[in-house]
């Protein structure tokens, strides 16, 4: 499984719904649709500043999230939906260790 980082911000009318299910209650929909996907939730948490929320996710792949992600913005109650791949220690060790055969600009 891959994980994501996740930042939203809501909608004025979003935000309703959100007064109205409660931040509980919307994290158990989230929670609901990443598994449906077959993801799972690490954390959820509510932000001050450009997020509203912020959401780790475990997902076996792209397209998972890509499935949530449309899904989530084709609702149309977020206004700013970010996905970042996050990558672990191992991974950047693995990289770091890959020949890339690359010409810098000019060179």
């Amino acid at each position: 499984m891959a994980k994501y980082l996740i930042q939203a911000s809501y909608t004025p009318e979003g935000m309703k719904g959100v007064v109205k299910d409660g931040g509980t209650g919307r994290r158990e929909a989230v929670t609901a649709a990443v598994k449906s996907t077959g993801g799972r939730v690490e954390a959820f948490y509510y932000a001050f500043g450009d997020a509203d929320v912020i959401v780790l996710v475990d997902a076996p792949d792209n397209v998972s999230v890509a499935a949530f992600a449309m899904a989530v913005g084709s609702a149309g109650l977020v206004s700013h939906f970010k996905t970042t791949p996050l990558l672990t220690p191992e991974e950047i060790d693995q990289a770091a260790k890959k020949q890339v055969d690359y010409r810098a600009p000019g060179r």
